[in-house]
């Protein structure tokens, strides 16, 4: 089986055949809306691994329960991992590696060129976002009385990094890693609340259900993303979309953690600045018990 090919379980059978082969042989298999999904995988599947699961399904004219039917179906577990075997075909390793990075380039040369591409991310991070809607989002944490920040697997450690930070300004931060606790505490918020969560696809399971439970407890909800239309968009209130084509396909691409992160920066800085009190008070708490840690 070469690298272009996928082992796919269906029943008791192992088909081994290309996402797109394997999509135009299942197509007599195929409910009419499933099909309409199918034919814009087989048009445009270079398309398709830019999309979340509820841009495709607006493309296609359908449901995204629709889109993840239509995955399962081919025997996948769910839409990014198809989409990640249709962008292995799709794309050619080296250009999945880093858009610009040639063959025959040299280290110093792919570091120069993952660098670039990481500045003009960061540098269109806030393109996509306007000022008024990131307004919002600032007063909205500023006069929160608890924030809880979701986020699981590679938006991990940016939830880790943005709770600390607004700690160190006097918000009453809470960011639990465990997926459980995230979701009971997000069903334990109140209207005087606020729940932040971060995800780049905006369709991971966990994230999405633990936002949902805080809307549906009251507490005002945020999304920072990389996609317009997704799940967790559809559920938070205010949406801060930050993101590319470019950073979008790589899915939990560095780039697009580069964009989250300078967006929640921007946030901090601006929390920072709308409360100076409350921040000065915390940032001298927070030097006093640093000085003790260090030599």
């Amino acid at each position: 089986m070469n690298g272009s090919d996928h082992a796919l379980v269906r029943g008791d059978e192992i088909v081994s055949a290309s996402v797109v082969s394997l999509v135009r042989a299942l197509l007599p298999s195929m409910v009419p809306s499933e099909v309409r999904v199918a034919r814009f995988v087989i048009d445009q599947p270079g398309e398709v691994i830019h999309y979340s699961v509820t841009e495709l399904a607006v493309i296609a004219s359908t449901s995204a329960s629709t889109v993840m039917r239509f995955c399962q179906k081919l025997g996948f577990r769910g839409f990014q991992d198809f989409k990640i075997a249709l962008a292995q075909e799709a794309i050619p390793p080296l250009r999945r590696l880093q858009a610009d990075v040639a063959e025959g380039d040299s280290p110093g040369d792919i570091l120069i060129k993952v660098v670039h591409a990481a500045a003009d991310a960061v540098a269109g991070a806030g393109t996509t976002i306007e000022a008024e809607t990131f307004a919002k989002v600032v007063e909205r944490l500023d006069s929160a009385d608890r924030l809880l920040i979701l986020g699981v697997g590679s938006s991990a450690p940016i939830v880790q990094d943005i709770a600390y930070r607004f700690l160190t300004i006097g918000l009453h931060v809470e960011a639990p890693l465990d997926v459980h606790v995230q979701h009971v505490t997000a069903s334990l918020l109140s209207a005087e609340d606020v729940c932040l969560a971060i995800s780049h696809t905006g369709s991971t399971r966990e994230t999405v259900a633990a936002l949902k439970a805080a809307a549906t407890a009251g507490a005002r909800t945020i999304a920072v993303t990389s996609f317009f239309r997704s799940p967790l968009t559809e559920i938070a209130e205010v949406s801060l979309i930050t993101g590319s084509k470019e950073t979008a396909f790589r899915v939990e691409a560095m780039t697009s953690r580069l964009a989250h992160l300078s967006v929640l920066d921007a946030l901090f800085v601006a929390l920072a600045v709308r409360n100076r009190k409350r921040s000065l008070s915390a940032q001298d708490s927070y030097e006093s018990v640093m000085a003790e840690h260090r030599f």
